[in-house]
């Protein structure tokens, strides 16, 4: 079978690359922004649930598949991507995504909600 083949019945079957992203969760920043900032929230979050993947100091291997250039050791690697991050590990009024990360301690929905809500306000510092 050719490799292509092999891809196209992954894919089919829920376990290609694509399968981890769910729909946006359509979460919008409430009125007055939010408390949440980066230093407050979205580092801790990264680190005690994504950069054991998604770090710019891992290569090859270490990465345990995640793609290049998806790397959340720093605000502007976060930004770069947010969308997917949204699409993949993210809750809100239209779905709870939670495809990220694959393995190992996982988010609770309250820290998945808090965010979409990040994300959704624009990621501030």
């Amino acid at each position: 079978m050719s490799r292509a083949a092999v891809l196209a019945l992954l894919v089919a079957a829920g376990c290609g690359p694509d399968s981890v992203f769910g729909p946006p969760t359509e979460t919008e920043c409430p009125p007055g922004g939010t408390s949440l900032t980066y230093t407050s929230f979205g580092k801790p979050f990264m680190e005690s649930y994504c950069t054991r993947c998604h770090s710019s100091e891992l290569v090859g291997s270490q990465r345990m598949g995640a793609p290049s250039f998806h790397d959340f050791d720093s605000l502007f690697g976060i930004k770069a991507v947010s969308m997917h991050i949204d699409e993949t590990t993210g809750s809100g009024p239209a779905a709870t995504n939670t495809g990220m990360p694959p393995d190992g301690a996982k988010p609770t929905k309250a820290e998945r909600e808090m965010l979409s809500q990040w994300i959704a306000c624009g990621m501030p510092q």
